[in-house]
């Protein structure tokens, strides 16, 4: 009898445990900063910052606002191309390190910031600055959690490391969302509007150095470590990268469009504040189905990451914009309603399809770039898809509310987006199970050139 373990059923060891609740606690800080204010936008900004437009339009003010969430992605990529630099000549644990101080700088300084009324019109714009740093930090933040996590994986459990870092976007976005509830409920409107909602955004400044404890715990990726070591660092990744991986940028970029544009729309943002204010559902009652949404998220997105070490991740997400395509246009009527049990009812059920469309990103877009340019291609790739799909879905919303006084609108524009993705994604080889370090890589690439000589010479007799 054989007493060797599969690989997908061996205990994590003590390192791969650490690297997991790096990626994971840094992420959920990162992006903790980044939804808080996003919610914030939906209830708070367009009043105490886009002030004097809403008096005669309030809703261009909301437009103001949600337009403000949507201008950091434009950054995301800039971002993306300074973190891909430096992760690529540099190491992946330095990334990590330098976006997480950025994000809690930015953050912190957004809960310090005076109204429109105190300063006039620099408070839109020193806002609007803040936010584009949150997206510089954002735009590099992620690729280098998800290779943080996918390098040190065991190959058939890549799926499930990847979740990890994924896993910080719903966590952050629950921590946010309860904590504005919270002081929602603990504090009278006049209260919160007037000081409550800033204390979230200070609250990043602790969250911040915890991350940065347990980041600095961890060490630097296998893959890289064996770049360093052979001195395989591509000198000029970027040029590299778009020379011979365009393509593979253009459709992981419109793989995770349709996911962005959905998680926004529907987990902050969009339907917070029109349930709100068209159909005056309770502020808190909201938060707290944004909460409850965001941990369904948890669950869906370790699943997704799951299920695709199983059946493969192109399947994975295939079934997840599946269920978006047919889920969405119901959703929305379904919220139109304004009885708030059947918007939870509406809301609830799609965290499927955005878990099982975000789980298995990570992996899938290790397995997708060559080691010497990853943190580069995986950064750019995901940082335009935010830009395509997320940026301004909430703006688009809201636009498509005015124009059609029907939000069944919204739900056939996020059905077209989870249309787009799968095409994107049927574009895709199924990358599972590809070599990530350059040994491996260059094996694999021997392999191939030795299969297609046997297959000519066979050709020939």
């Amino acid at each position: 009898m054989s007493t060797h373990t599969h690989p997908s059923k061996r205990r994590l060891s003590r390192d791969q445990k650490r690297v997991l609740g790096a990626t994971l606690v840094g992420t959920t800080v990162e992006w903790y900063d980044f939804f808080i204010y996003a919610n914030a936008a939906a209830i708070i900004f367009a009043s105490q910052y886009f002030g004097p437009v809403g008096e005669e339009n309030p809703q261009l003010a909301q437009l103001l606002a949600y337009a403000s969430v949507g201008i950091s992605f434009l950054f995301r990529p800039l971002g993306a191309v300074i973190a891909g630099w430096i992760g690529d000549k540099y190491g992946r644990r330095m990334v990590l390190m330098l976006t997480l101080g950025l994000m809690g700088m930015a953050t912190t300084l957004i809960g310090l910031l005076p109204t429109y009324a105190t300063i006039g019109v620099w408070a839109p714009v020193m806002l609007i600055v803040l936010r584009i740093l949150q997206g510089v930090s954002a735009g590099g933040e992620w690729g280098g959690a998800a290779l943080m996590a996918v390098e040190h994986a065991p190959t058939p459990r890549r799926g499930l490391f990847g979740a990890y870092p994924q896993i910080g976007v719903p966590l952050g976005m629950l921590l946010a969302s309860a904590i504005l509830g919270i002081f929602s409920l603990a504090l009278t409107p006049e209260q919160f509007q007037a000081w409550g909602w800033r204390v979230p955004f200070l609250v990043s400044f602790v969250l911040i150095f915890v991350g940065y404890y347990i980041r600095r715990k961890v060490s630097e990726t296998p893959v890289f470590q064996e770049l360093r070591k052979n001195a395989a660092q591509a000198k000029t990744p970027l040029r590299q990268l778009f020379q011979e991986d365009w393509k593979t940028i253009v459709k992981a970029a419109l793989a995770f469009a349709g996911n962005n544009a959905a998680g926004y729309m529907v987990t902050g943002g969009f339907v917070l504040g029109y349930v709100t204010t068209t159909h005056g559902v309770s502020q808190s009652n909201m938060l707290l189905l944004v909460s409850v949404a965001a941990a369904l998220w948890i669950a869906t997105t370790l699943y997704g990451g799951i299920l695709s070490d199983k059946i493969g991740r192109r399947p994975t997400y295939l079934i997840g914009f599946g269920f978006q395509l047919v889920w969405a246009i119901p959703m929305f009527l379904m919220i139109d309603t304004g009885n708030f049990g059947v918007i939870i009812l509406a809301v609830l059920p799609f965290t499927i399809p955005i878990g099982l469309s975000y789980g298995p990103q990570s992996a899938m877009y290790s397995e997708m770039f060559p080691s010497r340019t990853r943190l580069s291609g995986v950064s750019i790739s995901y940082a335009l898809g935010a830009v395509l799909g997320g940026a301004f879905a909430p703006t688009i919303a809201q636009y498509l509310v005015g124009a059609t006084s029907w939000i069944g609108s919204v739900g056939i524009y996020i059905a077209a987006m989870a249309i787009i993705s799968g095409l994107a994604v049927l574009a895709i080889k199924e990358p599972r199970g590809n070599p990530l370090t350059p040994e491996q890589e260059a094996a694999h690439e021997q392999t191939t050139l030795d299969a297609t000589s046997e297959s000519q010479a066979t050709t020939v007799r």
